[in-house]
């Protein structure tokens, strides 16, 4: 079947509820990432970019009762609500299907203090997801995907998938995470977080920013449905694993390459074809020098490449989502988004980072995401003429 095309999307995020305000926030280089001296979540004053409560519950309150959703749920409800009024797609037929992606969840639920009496299930993934669904009166039975980072990226790819088969018309990807004591907690233990907002594939990079949001994508097999004035579909992707470490990439890119070139396989199309490239730059050592040499030895040196983690820092299972949505957006508005903390070069691949925002016709966009596990995958977006 033909490739799914994207029918609508929204962001959600400490820049903007929608993803108008979000690439606009990012076009003029304003971050979300801020120092967090006084979080419930840590003990020591981090950086990163989180979304206030206050605003939350008072947008939530539009479409539902704030308090009997979790704030990981609120953030999905919200966004799939926002994405569903830009599209045509009845989030109530046996023909549309919901997919979530999360690395987390309800992960905070582990706290006393954030139980408020939901239950002692509503931990598990599959529980939240069904309170999405019971939300919006799907009659089909939610799929959550919970792979590491590279969650939402695989998500986008699996969706596709079901549509291409012909067991949905029309699905709703969403992705969401949360910062968590649990989360935090755990980066710390890594030594993995930067004091200061993060610098991908600069020279004096220390580490990332964690960021919670959540983006959605709604695909469909409608080919009346456009978007911005522009049929963009989802035309290839893939994954791969290292099966390096549990914690560390690959030292030589070998399983993002191997991604990257079964994704443009998929698409039909060459590295050459590739008109930039969203790619994971976490801005931690490891990481973005892995990316470097994936990208050179997949032929996209010379290809305009750009990491969003300097202006949402880490947004986890939501990261693939929402940065996605942002190539789209790069597709439809023709410009490619600087890279906000870089300066000078310090990786060893030879990489097109870009510097300063550039206007540029996208035919075809890639994005790339990595992560624990040794997981990797790559999706091409390509506008239909």
């Amino acid at each position: 079947m033909p490739a799914p095309l994207i029918a609508s999307h929204n962001i959600l995020s400490p820049l903007g509820f929608s993803t108008d305000e979000n690439f606009s926030a990012v076009r003029n280089g304003k971050s979300g990432l801020a120092l967090q001296a006084s979080s419930p979540t840590s003990n020591t004053p981090f950086c990163a970019a989180l979304i206030n409560t206050d605003k939350l519950d008072m947008a939530f309150q539009a479409i539902g009762n704030p308090n009997k959703y979790t704030r990981f749920e609120k953030l999905l409800i919200l966004s799939i609500s926002h994405a569903l009024k830009d599209s045509e797609v009845d989030i109530r037929s046996e023909q549309t299907g919901i997919l979530i992606s999360t690395t987390k969840g309800n992960i905070d639920l582990l706290d006393a203090e954030n139980y408020h009496g939901f239950g002692e299930n509503r931990i598990h993934l599959w529980e939240a997801a069904q309170q999405v669904q019971a939300f919006f009166e799907n009659p089909n039975v939610p799929i959550v995907l919970s792979n590491a980072c590279i969650s939402g990226a695989l998500a986008v790819i699996m969706a596709s998938d079901y549509i291409r088969s012909g067991r949905y018309n029309n699905i709703v990807v969403a992705g969401a995470d949360i910062i968590s004591k649990f989360v935090v907690s755990g980066f710390q233990s890594f030594l993995a977080l930067a004091e200061n907002p993060c610098q991908p594939y600069d020279k004096n990079r220390n580490g990332l920013n964690l960021g919670e949001g959540c983006g959605t994508i709604v695909l469909t097999n409608n080919k009346k449905a456009g978007l911005d004035g522009e049929l963009i579909a989802v035309a290839g992707g893939a994954s791969s694993n290292d099966a390096n470490h549990i914690s560390g990439p690959s030292r030589t890119g070998a399983g993002l390459t191997l991604a990257i070139g079964k994704s443009l396989k998929n698409a039909g199309i060459s590295a050459g074809d590739v008109n930039y490239l969203c790619a994971h730059g976490t801005a931690t050592i490891f990481n973005d020098e892995m990316e470097s040499l994936a990208f050179s030895t997949a032929g996209l040196s010379a290809t305009p490449v750009n990491s969003f983690k300097g202006y949402y820092g880490h947004t986890l299972g939501a990261a693939g989502l929402i940065e996605s949505v942002l190539t789209v957006k790069s597709m439809t508005e023709k410009l490619l988004v600087k890279t906000a903390g870089y300066t000078d070069c310090g990786v060893s691949g030879k990489i097109n980072v870009i510097t300063e925002n550039t206007q540029a016709n996208i035919h075809h966009a890639m994005k790339t995401a990595s992560g624990f596990g040794g997981c990797n995958a790559a999706l091409i977006f390509s506008k239909l003429s």
